[in-house]
């Protein structure tokens, strides 16, 4: 028997059998399918046919598989359907095949799937991609049906791997037409994938692949989020995508509903005070930092941010109680106190260079001195050090005002009243 007759006679034996109910009920007769006896044969079958499947002998095994589908589908359904995929792929792929027998087994596994689908329910998360996959590149059938074997897969399984998902999405993109929507859900797939996966370059490439501009996808986003505006999933987009942009303003008008909606949400409040910061809108940044605060009161970074507002205010005592709530919640942490040193070397810039103002260029310096003593690799307070080399107070400065080695000396002076801190000749 040939490999062509093998397939067909598989094909006919399996379609006979589950669409006549005589000729099924006649087999149930031969094969003694309710009696002992039946399960004996059914094993001998199942053990011929696995035999040949272990060695790789795709085409003997074929025969057997069918015989075994044909009398019981379900009794070694959690085998049977998995080697009969396998073979029927082979048997695809192979240069030995021919374009008849290729269709031959075309005509053949969609069936497969079915039963497999229909057998052995928990096989579903395995089979239906690539039911879909099949239908897809083997059989080419319409984008519609493509489509629908796709989204019952991804439907059926919400851990589905992003190869299949990503599939979906070239059918859409590929056939998409103006008498479609595909675009659009290309557009929704792709959007949803870069946020799933934001370190995935490819995903917005698809995105920009469709669009003649990234601005142009801002505003399909846009309408949308308009056509269904309590939509948060579709607000969110928008503002995903108009940040990529890199029009924040825009983003800040999602992320506020967004924010208003669900006012306990970390990452919206977290968007939000970001895309302030990128307008320079310091007021609306500060109270979004306030909030992450009371949501997040164990967050050193909140305290960090929030210092560093009020330090490019120019509200200096504010940004060092913050840089210390920072530091007091993580003490391994020295980027707080860097930031408290630079507050001191900011203050002493905007003055003439006298005594006082290297005094406080001191009190920079030891502070720089502690923040490396805390994290030794903080390259920064490194840089400000040498640069402040020649910005202290030397020992003639000492020596004329009388100042000995050991002396505390407080700071002072009206521009430097905030500071309240001393430092000691060295």
């Amino acid at each position: 028997m040939n490999r062509l007759t093998k397939y067909a006679l598989g094909i006919i034996i399996l379609l006979f059998v589950f669409t006549n109910n005589n000729f099924a009920s006649d087999l149930k007769i031969k094969y003694n399918f309710n009696t002992p006896a039946d399960s004996v044969n059914l094993l001998e079958q199942y053990s011929l046919f696995s035999e040949y499947y272990k060695n790789k002998d795709f085409e003997s095994a074929l025969p057997y598989g069918w015989k075994v589908l044909s009398i019981n589908p379900k009794k070694f359904g959690k085998w049977i359907f998995y080697k009969m995929e396998d073979i029927l792929w082979q048997l695809h792929d192979s240069s030995t095949v021919s374009p008849k027998e290729k269709k031959a087994i075309n005509d053949t596994i969609m069936y497969v799937y079915d039963l497999a689908l229909k057998y052995d329910t928990s096989s579903a998360n395995f089979f239906l991609p690539r039911r879909a996959f099949v239908a897809e590149t083997w059989l080419k059938l319409p984008p519609a049906k493509v489509i629908a074997y796709y989204l019952e897969a991804i439907k059926a399984n919400p851990n589905i791997s992003t190869y299949w998902i990503n599939r979906l999405g070239l059918v859409y993109k590929n056939n998409a037409s103006d008498k479609n929507d595909y675009k659009e859900k290309a557009i929704e797939l792709y959007s949803k994938l870069s946020e799933k996966e934001p370190n995935n370059p490819e995903w917005n490439a698809q995105l920009e692949s469709m669009v003649e501009n990234i601005d142009q996808l801002v505003q399909l986003t846009k309408k949308a989020w308009d056509q269904d505006k309590n939509n948060l999933a579709k607000a969110w987009k928008y503002v995903s995508i108009a940040q990529r942009a890199g029009e924040y303003d825009k983003a800040i008008v999602g992320l506020e509903f967004l924010a208003s909606k669900a006012p306990k949400t970390i990452n919206y409040w977290t968007q939000l005070a970001t895309a302030y910061l990128k307008v320079g809108n310091l007021k609306k940044a500060e109270e979004a930092y306030k909030t992450l605060i009371k949501l997040e009161p164990g967050k050193k970074e909140n305290h960090l941010n929030l210092g560093i507002i009020y330090k490019d205010g120019g509200k200096f005592a504010k940004a060092r109680t913050e840089y210390i709530k920072a530091y007091e919640l993580d003490k391994s942490w020295g980027l707080p106190i860097f930031y408290e040193g630079l507050l001191y070397e900011l203050s002493a810039r905007k003055r003439k260079f006298d005594f006082q103002d290297k005094l406080v260029y001191l009190l920079a310096v030891q502070t720089y001195r502690k923040a490396l003593r805390i994290d030794p690799t903080l390259d920064q307070a490194k840089a400000r050090l040498k640069a402040l080399s020649s910005s202290l107070p030397t020992k003639e400065d000492y020596f004329f005002r009388g100042y000995k080695k050991g002396t505390t000396l407080k700071i002072k002076g009206k521009y430097f009243e905030w500071i309240k801190r001393s430092v000691t000749v060295r």
